[in-house]
């Protein structure tokens, strides 16, 4: 097989005609001799707005293969290496009792995937319910106000990006083709095929909740395990190594072997982990709002005449203030909804979330200001405490509904009502944003949407909406861990956002499967 990079084509040319075309000037050879094709990579150069272009990466398969390659000069063209990834042989030691999983999001799900792969007995532990119920309690939530604290927006089958855009995009550097299994198993169970080649894959909400039932089933069929509404509660510990654990008070497990995925949201587990001295720190994260504007406007600008040829547009900024602390846009949401987003009762805190074909006409957007331990404190929860300070502030505020605000009006410290209905889940209000956010992170929006709106012209403008409290961008703590992914506490491997190790639904699936290999390399 052959790979050709760089290929364009315009937004408006028909695909398939335009490839072969290309490949075939490319590779210098007549349309009968390219026997099959395949889209590798398929990414949107929209930098000149008069002429937008996809750009393609592809592998093909072409009589004379060999010859082909001996006579090209450009380093676009070369040989196709194989890209599958390779599962670890295993190790020397015998599993002699299951491994237990803590915690059912991409992390958690993706390491027993692998694990069950490869002939391992695998008991998931959720604390929460499968995504069907879930998904019943989360919308009962938004429509009345009751919240389930274990059946919510950050708990249950699927995690907490189970209600997100289900972007799945990552910056992570991946030589062993892990990311690629990642979206070979999600495709495998039920999810669209572009996501192996588009270069910001996304499988939206409505779509992530069918794919994460498929795998459960799945993993399920391969021997393991689950068992939903089942909460860690604590761990059983004998000479510094793991020897089970108790679920909901007085159940015991019995296991060597734990995989902690417990998600960035769980607060009470990571008081039992300093109860049970395992040992972690506290990291930096980041806070702020969600900004709404039309989705329009947002396609305007990045596409301009070619957004009827092209899905609904996404932007990614970024700013430095003069004392280096950083701004920049997280998670954002192109046709999508601000979500309440809520764990603790009397707490509040929001997210974003889009389903599949971003067809809310709204796009959202966090805008978060980076936070460390100058600002909340140098002891091990000081962070934790910090968002937990914001999130009770607003709900207070606002009685628990979703503080929203104009732009406008939070600039010039003045509050008039918005009038039209927005794409927000769950309730909202009209109130003076400014009484919750700490004046350091105010002057910094202050400072930076202005420059966003030099880049995005409209950004802030009177139709820009904001609302709070965006505080769980990633987890406040780490667990620490070895070269191997084990804690001080042998026997446990933290793993995935929750333990610190990753930022999104790919980067902690990778991580799970990481951790998955460090066992598959140690049992047999």
């Amino acid at each position: 097989m052959i790979k050709i990079r760089q290929i364009k084509i315009l937004v408006n040319e028909d695909e398939n005609n335009k490839l072969l075309q290309k490949i075939s000037k490319k590779l210098k050879i007549a349309l009968e001799d390219i026997e099959e094709y395949k889209i590798t990579k398929k990414a949107i150069d929209a930098r000149n707005k008069k002429e937008i272009y996809f750009v393609y990466e592809v592998v093909v398969k072409v009589k004379n293969e060999n010859r082909i390659l001996k006579n090209n000069h450009n380093p676009d063209i070369l040989k196709a290496e194989n890209d599958d990834y390779q599962l670890p042989n295993k190790g020397k030691e015998k599993l002699q009792e299951p491994i237990v999983v803590i915690g059912s999001g991409p992390a958690g799900l993706f390491a027993s995937f692998l694990l069950v792969k490869a002939g391992f007995k695998v008991i998931i532990i959720e604390r929460g319910k499968e995504v069907t119920e879930r998904v019943k309690d989360v919308e009962k939530f938004w429509q009345t106000g009751y919240l389930n604290t274990e059946s919510n927006v950050q708990f249950g089958e699927g995690g907490a990006g189970t209600f997100s855009d289900g972007k799945l995009n990552t910056l992570i550097k991946d030589s062993r083709n892990i990311g690629k299994l990642v979206m070979d198993i999600f495709v495998l169970c039920g999810a669209p095929e572009e996501i192996k080649y588009l270069h910001n894959p996304h499988i939206g909400t409505d779509n992530l909740r069918i794919v994460i039932k498929n795998m459960r089933q799945k993993i399920i069929d391969m021997g393991g395990e689950f068992r939903f509404q089942t909460k860690m509660t604590d761990l059983i510990i004998e000479e510094n190594k793991i020897k089970g654990i108790i679920v909901n008070e007085n159940e015991k497990i019995i296991t060597n072997n734990v995989i902690l995925a417990i998600g960035h949201s769980a607060r009470d587990t990571f008081l039992l982990l300093k109860e049970k001295k395992v040992e972690m720190e506290n990291k930096p994260f980041a806070v702020g709002i969600r900004i709404m504007h039309p989705q329009k406007m947002i396609d305007d600008n990045q596409y301009g005449n070619f957004q009827k040829y092209l899905p609904p547009a996404s932007y990614k900024l970024s700013y430095l203030m003069k004392d280096n602390r950083g701004v920049y846009s997280f998670c954002m949401c192109p046709g999508g909804y601000v979500v309440n987003s809520s764990s603790l009762n009397n707490k509040l805190c929001i997210n974003g979330m889009s389903d599949y074909k971003r067809d809310s006409s709204v796009a959202n957007s966090a805008i978060v200001i980076t936070v460390n331990e100058k600002d909340y404190g140098y002891n091990l929860f000081d962070g934790m405490k910090f968002q937990e300070k914001l999130e009770t502030i607003a709900f207070d505020l606002s009685n628990g509904k979703i503080p929203v605000q104009k732009w406008i009006d939070f600039k010039n410290n003045t509050l008039t009502d918005i009038k039209k209905p927005l794409k927000i889940k769950g309730s909202y209000t009209c109130t003076n944003i400014r009484k919750v956010l700490p004046s350091f992170i105010t002057s910094a929006l202050l400072e930076a949407i202005p420059y966003f709106a030099k880049k995005i012209p409209g950004f802030d403008n009177e139709e820009a909406i904001i609302a709070i409290i965006e505080s769980r961008t990633s987890s406040p703590i780490r667990i620490l861990r070895n070269n191997n992914f084990e804690s001080n506490i042998l026997g446990l491997y933290p793993a995935g956002e929750g333990a610190g190790y990753a930022g999104g639904i790919t980067s902690s699936a990778i991580d799970g499967i990481k951790v998955a290999e460090a066992l598959i390399k140690k049992y047999y």
